[in-house]
C-alpha cells in the first residue's frame, strides 16, 4: 500500500487527504488519517488537475490582474504589467509565425535571465512550438550535441555568460551563417536549423535580431494567429529540457502544457502564492526550478515574478528589499552566500513570507536563519526530477516542523501517487523501510526525445517513473531521501553525469581509464573528482585535467580533485567499486 495526497472539501473545511492506495490499479481504500489545512490557499472545490494550456492560463490571469506588475527587474527599473507582458507575448509570437516558425518546431533558447526568457517561453506555447532552453554553462561540444540531438529548427541567443563568447561558439560550429540570407540557413553539420535569432537588440551577420523580429508581427493576421492558439493542446510537448543522467550525453525530457501547468499550480498553492505576492527569481530560468517552480507557479496564482539576470547576493537582497518580495527561491548555496554576507544586516526583509530552498540537501541550521533572519517563516522545500514535471513532493507553507522541513522532502502534491519500490524485487517497500521512489501522475514526462529505449528504463510498464533515489515514507505521508541508486553528482543544485565527464576525458591524451565520482563538499554538497590511471609514461595532473577540459565542457562539471592510481577497486564481474572511489575521496578531500 502507499499514500498519495487528494484535496477535498468536507463541511466547509479545506482538508488535505492522503488516500491509501493499492498502486496496481485497484480503487483506494478508506483514508488512515487527514490533514487540516487552516488558512491560506482556497483549496474548496478545486479539481486536482486543470486543462489549460500555458497560453490559456496567461490569459486568465490577465484577466483576473492585468494592472499588477508581471515581470520586474530591480536592478534595471524594468517591469512590465499583465497587460503589458501578454502584448508582448502576442508580439513576439506573431513575429515568430511571421518568420515562419511552425507548430511542433522546436526554439532553442541560450541565455541568462534576460528580460524577454519568459515572453518567449509564452510566445512559443501560445503558437504550439516547442522551448528548448539551453545550459547557459554550455560550451562547444555540449551545444553542438544538443543543436544535433534535439533536431531543433530555430535558436535564440545572447552575447555569452560568463568567458564563453555564444555568437562566436554558433559561428564556428555554424560557418554558412555569414553567408546564407536570414532565413534560408543551410548548415552541412545541422541540416534541420533554419534560423537563428538574438534576444536583444544587437545586430549579427545572418542573425534576426528581437526587435527584427517583433517587428515582422504586423505580417501576421490576428485571426491567424487565433486559430494557432486553437490548434494547441494540453498534451502538446511544450517545453523540452535537457538533464543529465547516468548513460552519458543528456537527454532531452519532453514536457507537455498538462504536466508544467499543473505542477506549477499546486508549487504555488503549496506556498500559499497568490496575486499579492511578489517572488524574487535568482535561480536560472533554463532550469525546471526557474520555469516551473518560478514561473510556471507565479502565472498560475497571478504572482509579480521578480527576476535577476543571474545570481549575485548583495542584488538579490536588494531587489527582495526594494520590490517588498513576499517569497524567494535558491539552492541552499544562494541563501548561504546571503547569509554569511558581510552587507547582509544592511537589507530589510521583513516584507518575506514564504519561498523553496531545495536542489540539495538543506542544512537544519541555515534554514533555521532563513525563518528568523530573513523571516521567511513558511519557507518550503520540494522535490522532483525534470522527469517528473518536476515536483512530486513538497512540504507546505504551514508546516511549523523546522525538522519536517529539512530532514524530509515534504508530502506528495495532490493528484500525485508516489511510492516506495523494493529496487530488487518490484514490489512496494513496507511502510519505513527504504525503497526507490516512484511517481506516477500529471507530472510524469511524455518521454525523452528520440530515446524510447531509456523513456522505457525511467517510465515502467504500470506508469511509475523511477527517479533513481532511494528513501522510505512514514506514517504521517512525509517521505525522506536517504540514498541513490543512480550513479550521478549533485553539485550545487547542477546534476553531473559521471559518465559524460569520463567519456569525454576519455579523449584526452595519456588517460588510459578514468573514473568520476562525487566527493562530499560542505559548500556544494559535491565535488566532481576523477580517479585517473594513465598511460604508460604519461604524467597526468590536476592542472592538465582542469586545462583539458576548459572551454570544452561547463566550468561545473570540470573535476576538482585528481587523483592517479594503478588499478581501480574492482568487483569479482570486474566493474568498478565506485563506493570505494567515493570512500577514498572522503578521505582524500576531507575539507572539500
Amino acid at each position: 500500500m502507499i499514500y498519495y495526497a487528494a484535496v477535498f472539501q468536507t463541511e466547509g473545511t479545506c482538508m488535505s487527504e492522503f488516500k491509501l492506495t493499492d498502486p496496481f490499479g485497484s480503487a483506494p481504500t478508506k483514508p488512515p488519517f487527514t490533514q487540516s489545512v487552516s488558512g491560506g490557499v482556497a483549496w474548496h472545490n478545486l479539481p486536482v488537475t486543470r486543462p489549460y494550456t500555458l497560453g490559456q492560463l496567461l490569459d486568465q490571469t490577465v484577466a483576473r490582474c492585468g494592472e499588477n506588475d508581471a515581470v520586474v527587474y530591480a536592478d534595471r527599473d524594468f517591469r512590465l504589467t499583465w497587460y503589458e507582458f501578454s502584448e508582448e507575448v502576442d508580439r513576439l509570437a506573431r513575429g515568430l509565425m511571421a518568420l515562419g516558425v511552425k507548430r511542433g518546431e522546436k526554439v532553442a533558447l541560450w541565455a541568462t535571465n534576460v528580460p524577454h526568457w519568459v515572453v518567449l517561453m509564452f510566445a512559443t506555447a501560445k503558437i504550439g512550438a516547442i522551448l528548448l532552453p539551453l545550459n547557459i554553462n554550455y560550451k562547444s561540444e555540449e551545444i553542438d550535441f544538443a543543436l544535433k540531438q534535439s533536431d531543433a529548427e530555430n535558436l535564440f541567443l545572447i552575447n555569452g555568460y560568463r568567458d564563453c563568447n555564444y555568437v562566436d561558439v554558433i559561428n564556428r560550429l555554424i560557418p554558412e551563417l555569414k553567408e546564407c540570407p536570414r532565413g534560408e540557413l543551410k548548415s552541412a553539420r545541422y541540416p534541420h536549423l533554419k534560423r537563428i535569432m538574438f534576444l536583444g537588440g544587437e545586430k549579427y551577420r545572418g542573425i534576426y535580431s528581437l526587435n527584427e523580429v517583433l517587428s515582422l508581427a504586423v505580417q501576421t493576421p490576428w485571426a491567424d494567429y487565433l486559430k494557432r492558439q486553437g490548434e494547441c493542446d494540453v498534451h502538446d510537448v511544450v517545453n523540452m529540457q535537457y538533464t543529465s543522467g547516468t548513460t552519458g550525453f543528456p537527454k532531452g525530457v519532453q514536457l507537455t502544457h498538462w504536466n508544467i501547468a499543473n505542477d506549477g499550480f499546486w508549487i504555488g498553492a503549496c506556498q500559499n502564492l497568490s496575486s499579492r505576492d511578489r517572488v524574487c527569481i535568482p535561480v536560472p530560468l533554463f532550469h525546471c526550478f526557474g520555469c516551473v517552480l518560478g514561473v510556471m507557479s507565479c502565472v498560475n496564482h497571478g504572482a509579480t515574478m521578480v527576476f535577476l539576470e543571474k545570481f549575485d547576493p548583495v542584488q538579490v537582497m536588494s531587489s527582495i528589499e526594494k520590490e517588498k518580495c513576499t517569497a524567494t527561491y535558491g539552492v541552499p548555496t544562494m541563501y548561504i552566500a546571503m547569509l554569511d554576507h558581510p552587507l547582509f544586516n544592511r537589507f530589510d526583509f521583513r516584507s518575506l513570507r514564504t519561498g523553496i530552498m531545495s536542489g540539495s540537501a538543506c542544512p537544519v541550521h541555515r534554514m533555521q536563519q532563513a525563518q528568523t533572519k530573513m523571516f521567511m517563516r513558511e519557507i518550503t522545500n520540494p522535490y522532483g526530477l525534470t522527469e517528473s514535471g518536476p515536483v512530486m513532493t513538497m512540504t507546505r507553507y504551514f508546516e511549523p516542523s523546522i525538522e519536517r522541513k529539512c530532514q524530509t522532502i515534504g508530502q506528495a502534491l495532490p493528484g500525485v501517487e508516489v511510492a516506495i519500490i523494493d529496487p530488487e524485487t518490484g514490489e512496494l517497500a513496507p511502510l519505513g523501510q527504504d525503497g526507490e521512489i516512484c511517481c506516477r501522475g500529471y507530472g510524469n514526462m511524455k518521454g525523452y526525445y528520440k530515446m524510447p529505449e531509456q523513456t522505457a528504463r525511467c517510465i515502467d510498464a504500470r506508469g511509475w517513473l523511477h527517479s533513481g533515489d532511494i528513501g522510505r515514507m512514514d506514517e504521517q505521508g512525509y517521505y525522506y531521501i536517504t540514498g541513490r541508486l543512480k550513479d550521478l553528482i549533485i553539485r550545487g543544485g547542477e546534476n553531473i553525469s559521471p559518465k559524460e565527464v569520463e567519456d569525454f576525458l576519455g579523449t584526452m591524451p595519456g588517460v588510459k581509464d578514468v573514473a568520476v565520482v562525487g566527493c562530499p563538499s560542505k559548500k556544494y554538497g559535491e565535488q566532481p573528482a576523477a580517479f585517473i590511471i594513465p598511460s604508460d609514461g604519461a604524467t597526468i595532473t590536476t592542472e592538465s585535467v582542469q586545462a583539458f577540459c576548459k572551454d570544452r565542457i561547463s566550468w561545473f562539471k570540470i573535476p576538482k580533485y585528481v587523483h592517479v592510481l594503478d588499478i581501480f577497486p574492482m568487483t569479482a564481474s570486474q566493474k568498478i567499486q565506485k563506493y570505494k572511489l567515493r570512500e577514498m575521496a572522503h578521505e582524500l578531500w576531507p575539507d572539500a
